[in-house]
């Protein structure tokens, strides 16, 4: 019953201090921005409202918190010293990183190089140093490196759960350039959670009393053998997780499978060399090694994935391709799905919007469809319409040439978004009063206007 005590008073004070960190309120926003960008770009492309951001956000939060008491409960029997300050260091490299690509915004490579970087310090006059720079290198020496890469891969192993379950219901349809130049379509993947967790942490002695907590052990072993004899207390280590994914092959739901499975293969392997690591501290830096380049090995893996196959998005002589449904509209009743291709609409044959258009409203009051599905199996739709219902049966066509807007790709860095917005500014006041050809908010993608001479290549 006292360590039951103790253990809920600790929470409590580790809860207190994660509401009064900024880290969970960056990520919080962070996921939040990054949903009302989407749902923009959405509106943007289609004009309609595929999701709510709110309901999004919430769900990341909710899941999130899952992960992050999942993930706690593994650390107490771990028993890794993970402190505030390795958080900073992780936060503050990953800040950094961000400034040069977006996409390194991921504590695998601020985990592996805070471990190079205390590796390097080992070779060093580090502890005769004084001031500011001493205080700043006796936290990176004092950081568990191989709890902290471990910690690293038991997110990605969270991550990957998360991706196979949520993936599919995180990707927005896009209208994408080809590799010729042809518009066809695809879907962007991406979801980011907020995780807070509350691992346990030996004190000194002296925390110990200051803290005025009582020098008994925990009740049970932890696989890394922290010294537990003069205290411990729970510490609240706010981070983020997440992944983006860009498919013009693949379903959502295959895309979502694929990253799943590559995301638990790498927190497999740089867990095993974590614990490697641990119990042979010569091999830290292989290890931080292993976490850069194992992750951009997913990099290039996504990417070689893709570039073997041919777009799966694009209109054939059966007729038009699903991108997308539109959630609560006919087409969703009616069971239609992405990558399907409608062949009749009440008997006429359609290849082209206007085709589509002049079927429906031959009967404005009943839908018949025959619609080729996934696997390539015909398929009989029919469902009566109603006044105020979608007038394309809530049904996202894959693109033509006539599409206004397709997505290209935006700035891979902070640095370059910021220059982007620069010339962008520079450009529209030497342009005052003039057509804009291209423009969204720069981000990852970038949404562009295609102009007359577009349509006509």
């Amino acid at each position: 019953m006292e360590i039951a005590s103790a253990m809920l008073n600790m929470f409590g004070r580790a809860v207190a201090g994660l509401l009064m960190q900024p880290f969970y309120y960056i990520a919080v926003l962070f996921i939040i921005l990054q949903y009302t960008r989407q749902m923009t770009m959405e509106r943007k492309l289609f004009a309609v409202k595929l999701r709510d951001w709110k309901l999004l956000a919430f769900k990341a939060l909710a899941a999130g918190l899952a992960v992050g008491v999942a993930v706690s409960a593994a650390g107490a029997f771990i028993g890794a010293s993970i402190t505030s300050y390795a958080v900073v260091w992780l936060w503050s490299v990953a800040l950094v990183l961000v400034l040069f690509r977006i996409r390194y915004l991921c504590f695998a490579y601020s985990a592996g190089i805070i471990t190079l970087l205390q590796w390097a310090l080992g070779f060093t006059d580090w502890a005769e140093r004084d001031g500011l720079t001493g205080s700043m290198l006796a936290t990176l020496a004092d950081i568990d490196a191989a709890g902290l890469l471990l910690l690293v891969a038991l997110l990605h192993m969270a991550e990957a759960f998360l991706v196979r379950w949520q993936g599919d219901k995180l990707a927005s349809p896009l209208f994408l350039e080809g590799k010729r130049g042809k518009l066809v379509g695809g879907y962007m993947l991406q979801g980011f959670w907020p995780v807070p967790l509350f691992l346990l942490v030996p004190l000194s002695g002296s925390a110990g009393e200051a803290a005025g907590y009582s020098a008994q052990p925990l009740p049970w072993g932890t696989l890394f053998g922290a010294d537990w004899s003069h205290g411990w207390t729970i510490a609240a280590l706010p981070l983020v997780i997440g992944f983006t994914e860009m498919t013009r092959a693949q379903l959502p739901q295959q895309k979502a499978k694929h990253a799943a499975g590559g995301l638990l293969v790498y927190s497999v392997l740089l867990g095993s060399a974590a614990l490697a690591a641990f119990w042979l501290p010569a091999l830290l830096p292989l290890a931080a090694l292993l976490s850069i380049v194992l992750h951009e090995a997913l990099v290039w893996r996504s990417a070689s994935a893709e570039a073997k196959l041919p777009p799966k998005f694009v209109h054939d002589t059966r007729g038009l391709c699903i991108l997308g449904i539109v959630p609560g509209t006919p087409a969703d009743e009616m069971g239609l799905a992405a990558g399907e291709i409608i062949h009749k609409v009440n008997g006429t044959t359609v290849s082209t919007r206007e085709q589509l258009y002049a079927a429906l409203v031959q009967n404005s009051a009943f839908c018949k469809l025959e619609a080729y599905n996934l696997e390539g199996e015909l398929k009989f739709l029919q469902r009566a319409r109603y006044a105020g219902e979608h007038h394309q049966l809530g049904v996202i066509l894959a693109p033509d040439e006539r599409a206004d807007y397709y997505m290209e790709r935006g700035p891979s860095s902070l640095l370059e978004l910021l220059r982007r917005k620069r010339t962008a500014n520079k450009r529209a006041v030497l342009n005052a009063g003039g057509d804009r050809k291209s423009g969204a908010d720069p981000e990852q993608l970038a949404t562009t206007q295609r102009n007359s001479k577009d349509r006509n290549m």
